[in-house]
């Protein structure tokens, strides 16, 4: 149990380190800026091309058994009660 606690004191000095001097504490906002005004409003628009890629494959892997089994029958490859 002494272990966990030491192990719980090193993340928290891991985690507040940065932020001990004043130059640390700028580049923590600094950081935090750029995370804000970049990296996350480019993360949407990659989580939609993810998510209609992974779709875009399903389909096609459903096309592509639907054609090789020879069947007339489409509803039978399609669950028409899923949404989306």
């Amino acid at each position: 149990m002494a272990g966990l606690g030491v192990m719980a004191q090193l993340a928290h000095k891991f985690v507040t380190w940065p932020q001990g001097t004043t130059q640390g504490f700028c580049n923590v906002i600094k950081i935090g800026t750029f995370c804000r005004t970049v990296v996350w409003p480019c993360l949407p628009p990659l989580l939609m091309y993810q998510y209609i890629r992974a779709k875009d494959e399903d389909y096609y892997t459903t096309e592509v058994l639907y054609f090789k089994s020879g069947s007339k029958d489409a509803r039978a490859f399609y669950d028409t009660s899923r949404i989306g």
